[in-house]
């Protein structure tokens, strides 16, 4: 694979999902161009993609979320805009990530409706439990170091 430098280093990207019936991905975007300062924003059909430096991120993402809460999610990107490991311009078609988003969209009416009940009862959503570590194996290992040793002379000759 090339070496690869990235276009803005120090910064992150994040997508702002908006699945609101009292506002627009358009409506989001102008608001956030209003409250942003040196951040750049991209208007998407699922709402907006917005990069800058961390702070600056942050802080752009709390103004955005108090216009409507329980309908505007947030998720951070996995690589940079333009990078050409991902862009589509290189790869051809649509960014395969897309398609997940897609799928997620479906499913934020029901953390909506989630969010709207635990509001209704005037409770906090509970941080989610952290996956418990598996317990460790026995001191035995599963494959004894000369039986992989052998394997590997093996496929080297």
């Amino acid at each position: 694979m090339a070496d690869y430098t990235p276009d803005y280093v120090g910064t992150v990207t994040k997508y702002v999902f908006v699945e609101s019936p009292t506002m627009t991905a358009g409506e989001l975007a102008l608001r956030a161009y209003e409250a942003s300062e040196g951040v750049l924003i991209k208007e998407t059909c699922f709402g907006l993609q917005v990069t800058g430096e961390p702070e600056a991120v942050e802080k752009l993402i709390e103004e955005i979320r108090t216009f409507d809460p329980v309908h505007i999610f947030v998720k951070d990107r996995g690589f940079p805009p333009g990078d050409p490991r991902r862009c589509r311009a290189n790869l051809g078609g649509a960014r395969p990530g897309y398609l997940g988003h897609e799928r997620e969209f479906r499913v934020l009416r029901y953390i909506t409706r989630g969010l709207e009940e635990l509001d209704r009862r005037g409770e906090e959503p509970e941080e989610p439990e952290k996956p418990a570590v598996p317990p460790a194996r026995g001191k035995r290992p599963l494959l004894d170091i000369k039986r992989l040793q052998e394997l590997i002379e093996t496929e080297e000759s």
